[in-house]
């Protein structure tokens, strides 16, 4: 391998001291006993308050070729962490983890392998975990609905053990929480993706960063990736279909009211039917206006060239 790093690994962190001298021999080892002699670490402490930076420092004194560190401020979570990371990788594949030491660095030399099977991104999946239920009980709610809203069809959603291609993990811009997308992310760009079984040790050290109140803020984030993935070059389609659904309930709720009216001499009036049906016809008028004005957007944003497909072969 060239001088030139040709593996990066991106560990974003937070209060985790204990843990980053053995997770960096861990690496070591495993590079040296692969003859991986070209790669980097680049740890990014997310703005830990415990002595991670200090070990960083010493981690960084003792091996300047080969470890990167950055630091944020302030804690701005692990979606800014990984992009920061990425910005700074030389590699031409991109390893991410976490840094607990619940993931293995002995399995790297299998990512590595998967990857020359031809994919972009190949994902770990935690079969067993070493978590307590009220960590591993959200994560499977998450898994199983973002497969089902994505379409694809890999395991672990949440795991941070990944490997990428530099160019697929470019192509994309990480925000919020969209670290857990990523998958989805690159599938939308066209990029292929696989997972394996990963080895998963219970945390040591330190405490987990995750809880039930990620259930939120990864359904709200779902809910923006589909939209990112499915919708962004059709609007319409979006806003529209709701609409029209909303739209067609609201009126078969008002046509048996009418016809209640007339056939049987009802009081509809006062009743709260005539009301919701008012109100989803308004709602989906509202909606397919909406979806409208997005489609005019994108058109006139076409026809300004800036949403021209992106070539990346020709012969």
């Amino acid at each position: 391998m060239s001088a030139e790093a040709k593996l990066s690994i991106v560990i974003p962190l937070c209060n985790e001291a204990e843990t980053l001298v053995p997770l960096y021999e861990k690496i070591s080892t495993t590079a040296d006993a692969n003859d991986i002699d070209a790669f980097e670490v680049i740890f990014v402490d997310d703005g830990s308050t415990d002595t991670s930076w200090e070990v960083l420092e010493s981690l960084k004194s003792e091996h300047p070729e080969r470890i990167k560190a950055l630091r944020f401020r302030r804690n701005l979570g692990k979606a800014a962490a990984l992009s920061a990371g990425f910005e700074v990788t030389r590699g031409e594949i991109v390893i991410t983890m976490d840094a607990d030491l619940q993931d293995e660095p002995a399995e790297i030399p299998r990512f590595l392998e998967k990857l020359g099977e031809g994919y972009d991104c190949v994902s770990g999946w935690k079969q067993l975990r070493r978590d307590p239920l009220g960590k591993t009980l959200p994560s499977r709610v998450f898994n199983a609905a973002t497969r089902v809203a994505s379409g694809v069809k890999i395991h672990d959603f949440n795991c941070g053990f990944k490997a990428y291609r530099a160019e697929a993990i470019h192509s994309i811009e990480l925000y919020g929480e969209l670290h857990r997308y990523i998958p989805v992310l690159l599938a939308a760009e066209g990029f292929t993706t696989t997972e394996i079984p990963v080895e998963h040790h219970r945390r040591t050290h330190g405490v987990s960063k995750y809880g039930w109140k990620r259930l939120i803020k990864g359904g709200l984030d779902l809910i923006t990736v589909v939209v990112l993935t499915r919708y962004l070059k059709r609007p319409g389609h979006f806003f529209g279909g709701f609409g029209l659904l909303s739209g067609l309930i609201g009126f078969a709720i008002l046509a048996w009211l009418t016809a209640d009216k007339i056939i049987f001499g009802s009081s509809i009036g006062q009743r709260p039917l005539l009301q919701l049906g008012i109100l989803l016809v308004i709602l989906g008028v509202q909606l397919v206006s909406t979806g409208l004005i997005g489609e005019l957007l994108n058109f006139n944003s076409k026809s300004k060239g800036s949403n021209a497909p992106h070539v990346i072969e020709e012969l």
